[in-house]
């Protein structure tokens, strides 16, 4: 199977005429997994394929290019293969690509979350066996070890519920797509009001829409925030995100966040491991359980330890950059 990386974003597989998360001009099928920025098409000239909640959030984003959905486990055939999405279990949308053809099949999982977030539409596998794995290990360290979903839904919520209780806003640095409409998920049964970005705002009405429930919020205003949960990003905390309020507290939510490295480039009085990625030791039990042929590691900053991870498991393994 030929399966290359055209020096900038993406993946090809040249001989079946298919782009992975791709920008560029040669493949006639490009498959879009998800709506985050790092993984959506650059140019209006673009045409691609991807789930319908992938597309609602896309062109909240501004994509201008063009595009047809394919739901769920509902095959596409081309002349060369046979594409099919599963669940990711990463955000609303989220899809594996599963390509089926003469030269062997391909699963990409684009990035993904097994167990799945609960905002998204759950993790399923293909029933068949894998010949080629394409995964991201962005936690690819034994450092990162995810606690459940249960855990950090309660623990966010008494986050929220002493800061309150001690007359201070609490305030949640999460991006705007995906993990903002975790915590507010999980934040829903407080019933009490949250405030968020714009730009979280409108993607939030396509969680909505989707059936989750996101609870009592709002667009963030400067001069009625205080004493509500607020949800940002790091850069807009930066920027004066909710300057004029003296007593809050502030929690970061990331999977980046048991990292003891990064504590000096964000100040939160707590941090909470809540990723939308998979963890170290469930990559590692995903590619024993599916035994492929070879596996593929991309957006990794170190693929030396789940790579003697895998020689120990006699599968071979390569990193594409």
């Amino acid at each position: 199977m030929n399966i290359t990386t055209p020096g900038y974003q993406g993946i090809l597989l040249p001989d079946l005429d298919i782009g992975f998360d791709y920008s560029g001009s040669h493949s006639n099928y490009t498959f879009i997994s998800h709506a985050h920025a790092d993984h959506m098409p650059r140019g209006s000239r673009s045409h691609i394929y991807c789930t319908p909640n992938t597309r609602k959030l896309i062109l909240k984003r501004g994509f201008k290019g063009t595009s047809e959905t394919l739901e769920f486990e509902q095959p596409l055939e081309t002349e060369y293969a046979r594409i099919t999405f599963y669940p990711a279990g990463h955000i609303l949308g989220s899809a594996m690509v599963f390509v089926e053809s003469d030269q062997g099949n391909v699963l990409y999982t684009g990035d993904y979350r097994t167990p799945p977030s609960p905002a998204s539409e759950g993790f399923i596998l293909p029933d068949k066996a894998i010949d080629y794995f394409i995964t991201e290990a962005t936690f690819g360290l034994p450092i990162y070890k995810w606690d459940s979903h249960d855990y950090l839904a309660k623990e966010t919520r008494q986050f929220v519920s002493k800061a309150l209780n001690d007359g201070y806003t609490p305030v949640f640095l999460a991006y705007d797509l995906g993990k903002a409409q975790e915590v507010m998920q999980m934040l829903a049964p407080l019933k009490h009001l949250v405030q968020v970005t714009e730009s979280a705002f409108s993607l939030c009405r396509v969680y909505e829409e989707a059936g989750f429930d996101l609870g009592n919020y709002e667009i963030y205003d400067p001069y009625s925030c205080e004493g509500k949960i607020l949800i940002t990003t790091t850069g807009a905390i930066n920027d004066g995100f909710a300057s004029s309020i003296l007593k809050k507290r502030i929690a970061y939510c990331s999977g980046w966040a048991v990292h003891t490295s990064n504590r000096s480039y964000v100040t939160a009085d707590k941090r909470i491991a809540l990723s939308d990625h998979l963890d170290f030791f469930e990559l590692i039990r995903l590619c024993k359980k599916l035994n492929p042929k070879k596996v593929y590691l991309t957006h990794t900053p170190n693929p030396d330890v789940v790579q003697h991870y895998l020689d120990n498991l006699n599968i071979e393994s390569q990193l594409l950059i």
